[in-house]
Formats: C-alpha cells, structure tokens, sequence
C-alpha cells in the first residue's frame, strides 16, 4: 500500500514527521488512526490539544463541563475572547477543526465521574490528564490502571508544575500520592496565581509523552516523575516506585472502581 494510504495534502502536511528515521509514513499513519482522550479543557489540556490535533491524532476526545471565563485566555490558549462563557469543548473542537481537518474530535459536556470513567476509558488508546483536583487524578488513574490504559499525568503550581506517564501497570498514581491531602490545604490556581506559559510547558511534555508512546519511539517518563521550576528554569527527576500495597496496582490490589469510595474532592480507596 503506497506511503500507508497517505493522501497528497497528508503527504504534505506530516513532511516533517515522515522524513525523521523512526517516524515515516508508518509513525504518521499510527497517530492518524490513534485515539487520545484528553480529561480538562483548561491550563494543561489546552496545550495537548493544540499540538495533538497538530500531529495528526486522529480521533480526540475531550472531557469538560466548564465553561470559558475571560480570566481563563492568559493560559487556556484554545479559547479566545469570542468564547468567553460557551463551553469549554466546544471551544476546543472548533479550534481544532479550524487547525487539522483530519482529526476528529468527541465531546463530553460532563465531569468524570466513577459512574462514566471506565466506560469512557475504554474507548481510547492514551489518555492525557489535565484535571486541576485530586478527586478526579485518582479517577483517572484507577480507570486507566484497570483497564490496562496508558495516561499522562500533569500538574501545575504558581512556577512549578510536573509530569509523568504511567503505563497502566506498576507504579500508578496512588504509588506516588496514597492518599489526596486534606481538603482545602492545596490552594487552587484563582487563589494563589499561576504563571500564564507554565501549563504550556507541561501540557506540551504530556503531548510529547503522548505522541511518542502512539509512535513507538523513545522511553517514557514511566517511574518518574519530572519536576520543573520555571524561576529557577531547572527540571529534576525523581523515581517513582511501586508500592506492593497499592490498593490498585499491589499485589492485592482490587478488580473495580466499585470497590473504590470516592468521597469530596478526594478519592480514598476501602
């Protein structure tokens, strides 16, 4: 089959995926039929959508019962002044329909929620985590984990922020944070501020880490965890290791989210 059924305007548009050694016309068809479910349409989802829809992945799905509020435009770069108080995916959609008609994008006008997470999960390949609470980290994570489902995990903080990827094995999210701290100890970005181009930074690693895994290509950020100080411009990395007593990835651990308590804006497990 010539250039893996590659049209001309793909041929032209991916040039610069398909000339790299490793890449080529099968890393661009790979992403093509690929499907990545971005969880948050705001600070880190915004970036991975921009440059997913870019790459050429081609079925996005995007979770999101938000809305756009002006103060969201100084970071949320998906969104524009026109799209203050529509929601937030279809913002998303029309942006990425604007920039790659080869991708197809599904919108959830919903919260993840342990009701729709597993079903929601298994229709993806990749799963990109852009959520800015722990409740639904920790929904993400044991959907993915379960279900046997690789995922991107970022978080931001004024100047800092972190990523890692998690491959649906051994270690997991809960491996790294057992248990959610107290609620309302970890001040939110409309408390304490966030710089406007940190999400930008760690959405485009979780993309990167995306695209890569899609691709088949390079080693992931699996067991570690990649810390960044946009004051100091440094990154630092720290191994992630497996707790034997997860409740989701130990030896013992459980077969369900059913068996999972997820209570407030945190999710402790029975």
């Amino acid at each position: 089959m010539s250039d893996l059924s590659l049209d001309s305007a793909q041929l032209e548009r991916y040039s610069r995926h398909i000339i790299m050694d490793g890449v080529g016309p099968a890393g661009q068809r790979s992403l093509l039929d690929a499907r990545v479910l971005v969880v948050g349409a705001g600070g880190l989802g915004a970036p991975a959508i921009q440059y997913l829809a870019a790459a050429g992945v081609g079925r996005l799905g995007i979770v999101d019962d938000d809305v756009v509020e002006r103060s969201n435009l100084q970071r949320q770069v998906v969104h524009g002044d026109s799209d203050v108080g529509a929601k937030k995916v279809d913002s998303a959609a029309e942006f990425v329909a604007q920039l790659n008609p080869d991708v197809t994008t599904e919108t959830y006008d919903q919260r993840l929620t342990p009701e729709n997470a597993t079903a929601l999960v298994a229709e993806y390949d990749f799963v990109v985590d852009g959520s800015d609470n722990f409740r639904t980290r920790y929904l993400v994570n044991d959907a993915c984990t379960l279900a046997g489902v690789p995922f991107s995990h970022g978080a931001i903080y004024r100047f800092e922020g972190q990523v890692t990827t998690f491959d649906g094995n051994s270690p997991c999210y809960r491996c790294l944070f057992p248990e959610a701290p107290p609620e309302g100890t970890v001040p939110d970005c409309a408390t304490t501020g966030v710089l406007g181009v940190l999400p930008g930074v760690v959405g485009s690693i979780q993309a990167t880490e995306t695209v890569k895994y899609l691709m088949g290509v390079g080693e992931s950020l699996t067991g570690r965890l990649l810390s960044y100080d946009a004051l100091a411009m440094s990154f630092e990395e720290l191994p992630i290791k497996p707790n034997p007593d997860c409740p989701i990835c130990g030896e013992d651990g459980i077969g369900s989210m059913d068996d999972v308590e997820y209570a407030g804006s945190c999710a402790v497990a029975d």
